[in-house]
């Protein structure tokens, strides 16, 4: 319930970021296709969430759309012939397949750049709020720092590096791609939703500890529903590396410590409690 009324705010927000984007053209029509695929929007839902639970009553509509962007851009990238090489998208064909390979890497390109333009229009609405104004340029900052990390070298970038040429075939080498591809993403949600939400800088190591166990839990629930067909495309899978027992026990305990580290940060609210229920399910159907 809390959920889908989110995604419903967020999509609204969305078509209206798209218009912003610039006159109609081929190109702003792929970056249309790829962000209107569907999708359960749960990064930017994250976002909206987290600054929600932190009470300030400060709009994060912005950094909601620059962390859908990224993922985005990301999953457009992953689909192409030279990475995963996969022709559908959530039951769609891919954005290469119908645009073609040059657009959907300028759809890429432009998305990156404006997830990062987001930062920079949040920090305006933080600025136009008398109580956080003096904070609006470090907590911009800040944002544009996490995003680079998570996106680069230490980031998601490196993790698909590591998914298309693992070193081994190792628990711990599909471990680190994991926290580098997956979690990377759900950091920058929860980091962009309390900095820009109003929440005090000192609690960010909880915040990308806490991200990194809904990463891994939710990362360990895909590879369990999936396994049968990573198994024939020789991905590395958490279900064939560890076995469905241990997988499925190593679930448990990384969506437990999702939930220690929401009520340490005091975000134990109905909607994430919803998300923790919502991922419950999903292992004991």
């Amino acid at each position: 319930m809390f959920l889908e009324q989110y995604r419903a705010g967020f999509e609204e927000q969305l078509l209206l970021a798209i218009d912003r984007m610039g006159e109609k053209s081929r190109l702003r029509d792929a970056c249309e296709y790829a962000l209107l695929s569907g999708g359960k929007r749960l990064r930017p839902v994250i976002v909206l969430m987290t600054a929600d639970a932190i009470g300030l009553g400060l709009d994060v509509y912005p950094a909601a759309m620059s962390v859908e962007f990224f993922h985005t851009a990301s999953l457009i990238a992953d689909d192409l012939p030279c990475m995963d090489n996969d022709s559908l998208r959530r039951k769609r064909p891919s954005l290469h397949r119908v645009f073609g390979e040059n657009l959907a890497i300028l759809a890429s390109y432009t998305l990156i750049a404006e997830g990062y333009g987001g930062i920079r229009l949040n920090q305006e609405k933080m600025k136009a709020v008398p109580s956080c104004s003096e904070n609006a340029s470090e907590v911009a900052l800040l944002c544009l720092q996490f995003a680079t990390l998570c996106g680069g070298m230490q980031g998601a970038t490196h993790g698909q590096f590591l998914d298309l040429y693992p070193p081994d075939q190792s628990w711990k080498t599909a471990q680190r791609t994991i926290i580098q591809k997956t979690s990377t993403l759900f950091e920058i949600s929860f980091l962009f939703g309390w900095l820009f939400g109003g929440g005090k800088t000192a609690f960010l190591p909880e915040l990308r500890s806490c991200a990194r166990h809904l990463g891994m839990a939710f990362q360990i629930a895909d590879d369990l529903e999936d396994h049968a067909h990573e198994i024939k495309t020789g991905k590395m899978n958490a279900a064939f590396l560890l076995g469905k027992e241990k997988a499925q026990l190593l679930f448990t305990q990384e969506l437990n410590s999702f939930r220690g580290s929401l009520q340490k940060l005091g975000l134990w609210t109905s909607p994430f409690q919803e998300l923790y229920e919502l991922l419950n399910c999903c292992i004991h159907k």
